[in-house]
């Protein structure tokens, strides 16, 4: 983990995207005071996702697939209330 002011980012940038790469986190502090985090984004999984993961934990209810309300069409369509 890597303390740096925002100073210290702005004129380093390269250096330290190097870093977060190879997998350090850097805790962005301003005046020593920490702000926030920055750490590298996961890389995405490769492959298809399987199925059916939810199989069983999830229900949906029958009324899920009743027609929407015309209040509520209206809306989707840009009539407020007429």
């Amino acid at each position: 983990m890597i303390r740096l002011n925002i100073r210290q980012v702005k004129t380093h940038l390269s250096r330290y995207l190097a870093r977060l790469k190879e997998g350090d986190t850097i805790i962005l502090c301003k005046r020593n005071v920490p702000i926030a985090e920055i750490r590298a984004v996961k890389k995405p999984a490769k492959g298809k996702r399987p199925i059916g993961l939810f199989k069983g934990q999830i229900r949906i209810s029958k009324r899920f697939f009743d027609p929407l309300p015309d209040n509520v069409l209206d809306e989707f369509e840009g009539k407020y209330g007429r």
